[in-house]
């Protein structure tokens, strides 16, 4: 009786996911099917109205997600190069941004004691 139970589990299980996978295709069949139909008819009204059909097309400049790296790179090493605090710039929140992200007040603990690693 108990390798009849497994057994039905078993196919229950493998339908199950058959069934997950056919819903999943289906899905992704029925978005293409969509992103066909909104492209068609996009073209046919570009003839329509005697314009151009031009492509979809992703505009992007791939030198920008270099300068986005950058500049956030200089934006979290720059307290660690040595640059000095301004003299009237003393809040907490500004040291806190040049130390690299080190809260303050962190000096201020003492109910911690450091114990060597093992």
């Amino acid at each position: 009786m108990n390798e009849f139970v497994a057994g039905v589990l078993r196919l229950l299980l493998r339908v199950v996911v058959i069934a997950m996978g056919l819903v999943l295709f289906a899905s992704l069949v029925v978005a293409a099917l969509v992103l066909a139909l909104v492209w068609m008819l996009r073209a046919g009204w570009a003839r329509l109205t005697g314009q151009p059909v031009t492509p979809w097309a992703m505009r992007m400049d791939p030198r920008t997600g270099f300068r986005t790296v950058f500049r956030s790179t200089e934006r979290w090493s720059s307290g660690r190069r040595g640059a000095a605090p301004a003299a009237d710039d003393t809040s907490d929140e500004a040291t806190a941004s040049r130390r690299g992200g080190i809260l303050p007040g962190a000096a201020e603990v003492t109910d911690v004691e450091a114990r060597e690693v093992r």
